[in-house]
């Protein structure tokens, strides 16, 4: 079961940047593709960016597009999200996912998740 360890969040205020880290351990050369979703108050999960290990191009959510970032370091089964012009909808708790080939995201494994918060 790969084990993953995000870093990174905290408080900005609306305009500002934050870099998201996550780095995986156990398991790791089953992962696929991995991810960062988010959950704000009251809403559902949502999948914000996800990059795959084979090189495909990397899926951003609508919301966030020209303004964050997924990038991996593959050597050491690292990924990350740089996130610029950052907006007060922008505020929840993000998590790091990775999941298998043939495995969905719900199956894969999650950090513990990482809160941010943007300040108008």
């Amino acid at each position: 079961q790969v084990q993953l360890l995000e870093s990174g969040g905290g408080l900005v205020q609306t305009g500002g940047s934050l870099r998201l880290s996550c780095e995986a351990s156990g398991g790791t050369s089953n992962i696929y593709a991995m991810g960062w979703f988010r959950q704000a108050p009251g809403k559902e999960r949502e999948l914000v960016a996800r990059i795959s290990w084979s090189g495909h191009s990397p899926y951003y959510a609508d919301s966030v597009k020209g303004r964050f970032n997924i990038s991996r370091h593959k050597a050491i089964y690292a990924v990350y999200l740089q996130m610029n012009s950052l907006k007060p909808e922008d505020t929840a708790i993000y998590y790091c996912a990775a999941h298998a080939r043939l495995q969905d995201w719900g199956s894969g494994s999650w950090g513990q998740g990482t809160q941010v918060t943007v300040s108008s």
